[in-house]
């Protein structure tokens, strides 16, 4: 019985470190077309959409909560992902 408990035990936690490592991936790629945007068009992006639409961002929002929130043009936007 121990064992099976321990074995539950670790499996979940490996899952929910899975689920947060996936997160900081997908934040990273964010951050990463954001500054591409700002190199080549001269300011970050107003939205996670434009990302999306003109730098072929894909993300899985069933997956994932995403806050992206841009407080000035040449300032790097604040992102957080949230696993569901």
């Amino acid at each position: 019985m121990l064992v099976v408990v321990l074995a539950s035990f670790a499996f979940s936690t490996a899952s929910a470190q899975a689920r947060q490592q996936s997160a900081a991936s997908v934040r990273e790629a964010i951050l990463d077309a954001a500054m591409q945007c700002c190199a080549i068009e001269g300011s970050y992006p107003q939205t996670l959409q434009y990302l999306e639409e003109n730098y072929g961002l894909r993300i899985n929002e069933q997956d994932y909560v995403i806050t992206y929130e841009v407080f000035a043009n040449n300032v790097i936007p604040s992102v957080v992902v949230v696993p569901r």
